[in-house]
Parts: structure tokens; C-alpha cells; sequence
């Protein structure tokens, strides 16, 4: 993934003496002593992290964690105290006022505001047209450009309306087109959604996740709801104090919290609409293969203590599930043989699901399975690994140490007490 946003060892401090309050930091003052000493408030410490190139990263926080003045550092509407902020290989924090307006204009999409910063005396269509207007693009230019974006956000048939004659919901994608309109690359969101109410919240986060699929900005979110920031960021960045607890996906910030801070803060989180399959599944053991006997088949299922085996190819190609018990019976029933071959009818199909398929969906599949594990397959039907049982228990659980369990269901007593001559 190419790099589009690298932040090194960031730090803002509001007040007269900035630097003084950053030397206080460097030999360990805290946040609090520096406000009560030095009278300085320290809204970004010590702060590093990447941004990939179209990526939705989400800065979350409670308030005064300092994930909006974090944000506005990221195009220099706060002036950084210390520290760098790269983008595209330039470091902006070294670029004059004029060098910064012009990047600026070349690289940013501008930001959108929770309390949508629209203007009331301008149509939608003028609204939309107003950066590239400040860019000085001609009339007919930005009027083709705003229509598209107008058209992009479902406000076509509102060019001519004003903001006072729209809904919240619609106000907001005045100044979501309006930001796309400008056509850079990294877009800036600072709490976009939360003046909406719920029901409309949720339609903008499906809208920005479909422009977001077809248009692939970078984009950095800062919201202080949980559940829209693992519903929105391919990474996540909590934020306390002006520090960063922990950047992660949202599975993983569920699965392994780095603090109790942030186990605090994800303990209410539902984990079965944040986990998938591919975060629980575990590695298949062992697999049977189209040219292995029955007995080598049923050797390997002894030996590794199973009751039934994955049987694909050498591409891991899912080809079925073989139930031990069933090859018992078949290999009893022909004991005299010195040579038994494989009967296709033992092969069985196995309930399948998409390694991206989210828990919730999983458990619902899992409770309908007749037999066996779960297996889950790429797009091609190569196994990638098996869900069982104790592994949902163990995803669902708030218990950090995880349950071991066979990749397969426990064997049944008949399989050990039915065994052919042969093998016993």
C-alpha cells in the first residue's frame, strides 16, 4: 500500500509559550500539569501514524481527546507546534504560506463540518461550485463539474433550491459535493454525520461507503461514535489525551485491545457485526486428497483425532468433507478386500462461507449446518480454514485468552469403538 499521509512525533500546545510547555512535555509533565502550571493547554502530544492511499482512517475520541485538532493539523488550519506532517513525499509543515495554499488547493478536497458550513444565500448548485470558484476555474468548467457531483450525491433536481429549503440529510450532501467538486485526492471529515438524526446518519454512511467505492479518496473521519467508526475506517485511531491508544482494524482493536482504556471503550460493541469468519476461522489440521485410499483417509483422521476430513486438492481446492464414521462402516463392510477403493459416494458437500462474512452471519449458518465445520473458501473454493464452535464462544467472549478446540467437532464414541480389523 503506498503511503499518502505519514504524521512524525506531531505536537500542538495552545498558549503564549508553546515551546516552553513542549520542553515541559519532553521531560514528562503530564497534560495536566503543564495546564496547571504553565497554563497551556496540550491538545496534540507526541503523535505518529500513516495514512494509506485510499483508505477511510477514522480519528476516535471522546471529547477533548484531540482528534479534531489533530485533524486540522493535517492541512495546517492548526499550526503544528513540533513535528512533521508528510504527504505525497512533502513535508508541509516546512512550506511557506503561499506553498501551503497551493498544495492545499492541488491536494485536498477541503473539509466537511459537522454543522455542514454551507452558505445560505447560495443555491445548492453555487454551494458545490464554491471551491473550484476560489480556484478560479471558469464558469463553465465548475457548472459541468458541480452537476456531476450534484448528480453523484442524489441531489439532482436541487441545483436551484436553497440550503433552508433542504433537509439536514440533504444540507449534508451540499457539502459532501462540494467537497468531491474540488477533485484532490485526500477529503477531511470532522463529525460530517452527527447532527443527522440516526435514520439519516446511516443512509450517508452507506452513501459515503458507495462514493467511497467508486471515486477512492483518502479519506480521514474523525467521529466520537464507535459504532460509525468500525462501521466506516478501514483503520481506526483512538484517541486519549492527545495521544493515540491504538490504530487498528476494527476487528483487531475488538480481538486484542492494547490498553484497558480501550477495552473500556469496546466492551459495549457488538463483536458479531464487527467480527468475520476470517478473524475466527482456524487452520485445517489435516486434509484428505483425491488420490489417498480410504484407508489412508481413515489413518489420518485417527491420528488427528477428528471425525470427519476436508478433502480438496493440491491447489486446496474444495473437492468434500468425508464423515469418519461413514468410512468405518464402508471399510467393515469390505474387510476381506486386500484393495479397497474410494467410494465418491462418501464425499460429501460442506456448508461453505466467505472469509469477509460477518459473524453474526456466521453463527446463523453455523446453527442450520448439519455436519461438520464450517469451511471457508476464497473466491476460487480453495480453503483458506474451518470455524467451529468453540471458536464463535470464543470470539463472542469478552475473555482475552482464547479457547483451543480441535479444527473439527469432538470425535463420537462409535468412531473409536468401530473401528475395521485393519486399523485396530
Amino acid at each position: 500500500m503506498k503511503e499518502k499521509i505519514v504524521v512524525k512525533n506531531l505536537s500542538k500546545i495552545f498558549g503564549r509559550q508553546p515551546s516552553k510547555a513542549l520542553d515541559a512535555l519532553a521531560k514528562g509533565k503530564s497534560k495536566t500539569e503543564i495546564l496547571k502550571e504553565l497554563k497551556h493547554v496540550v491538545g496534540v502530544q507526541d503523535v505518529s501514524f500513516t495514512v494509506y492511499e485510499r483508505e477511510i482512517f477514522v480519528l476516535m475520541g471522546l471529547s477533548g481527546s484531540g482528534k479534531s485538532t489533530l485533524e486540522r493539523l493535517l492541512n495546517r488550519l492548526h499550526e503544528p507546534t513540533g513535528g512533521e506532517i508528510i504527504i505525497d513525499g512533502t513535508d508541509i509543515t516546512k512550506l511557506n504560506h503561499k506553498e501551503l495554499r497551493e498544495f492545499r488547493q492541488k491536494n485536498f478536497c477541503g473539509m466537511v463540518f459537522q454543522n455542514f458550513a454551507i452558505l445560505p444565500h447560495r443555491t445548492v448548485l453555487e454551494n458545490v461550485e464554491f471551491g473550484l470558484e476560489l480556484q478560479g476555474i471558469d464558469k463553465e468548467t465548475r457548472r459541468e463539474r458541480a452537476m456531476k457531483m450534484i448528480k453523484q450525491v442524489g441531489l439532482d433536481g436541487n441545483e436551484n433550491s436553497l440550503p433552508a429549503e433542504l433537509s439536514g440529510g440533504m444540507q449534508q450532501r451540499v457539502g459532501l459535493a462540494r467537497g468531491l467538486a474540488v477533485d484532490a485526492n485526500i477529503m477531511l471529515m470532522d463529525e460530517a454525520f452527527s447532527a443527522l438524526d440516526p435514520l439519516i446518519r446511516r443512509q450517508m454512511q452507506d452513501e459515503l461507503l458507495e462514493l467511497q467505492n467508486k471515486m477512492q479518496k483518502t479519506i480521514v473521519f474523525v467521529t466520537h461514535d464507535l459504532d460509525e467508526a468500525f462501521r466506516l475506517g478501514d483503520r481506526i485511531a483512538i484517541m486519549k489525551d492527545g495521544r493515540i491508544e491504538q490504530i487498528g482494524t476494527a476487528e483487531e482493536i475488538i480481538s486484542k485491545p492494547a490498553s484497558d482504556y480501550v477495552r473500556a471503550f469496546v466492551e459495549d460493541m457488538n463483536r458479531a457485526a464487527v467480527l468475520t469468519a476470517g478473524s475466527i476461522m482456524e487452520p485445517v489440521r489435516e486434509r484428505a486428497f483425491p488420490g489417498d485410499g480410504p484407508r489412508t483417509i481413515l489413518r489420518k483422521i485417527r491420528k488427528n483425532n477428528l471425525t470427519g476430513i476436508i478433502m480438496t486438492d493440491t491447489r486446496r481446492e474444495l473437492k468434500g468433507y468425508v464423515r469418519a464414521q461413514e468410512l468405518v462402516d464402508y471399510l467393515n463392510k469390505h474387510k476381506d478386500q486386500e484393495k479397497v477403493p474410494f467410494d465418491e459416494k462418501l464425499l460429501h458437500e460442506p456448508t461453505t462461507v466467505d472469509k469477509d462474512m460477518p459473524l453474526n452471519e456466521v453463527i446463523n449458518v453455523y446453527n442450520d449446518n448439519e455436519f461438520g465445520p464450517l469451511v471457508v473458501i476464497d473466491q476460487d473454493k480453495r480453503v483458506e480454514g474451518v470455524i467451529v464452535k468453540g471458536a464463535i464462544i470464543s470470539a463472542l467472549s469478552d475473555d482475552d485468552e482464547q479457547l483451543t478446540e480441535s479444527p473439527l467437532p469432538e470425535p463420537d464414541a462409535a468412531e473409536s469403538q468401530d473401528q475395521p480389523e485393519e486399523q485396530k
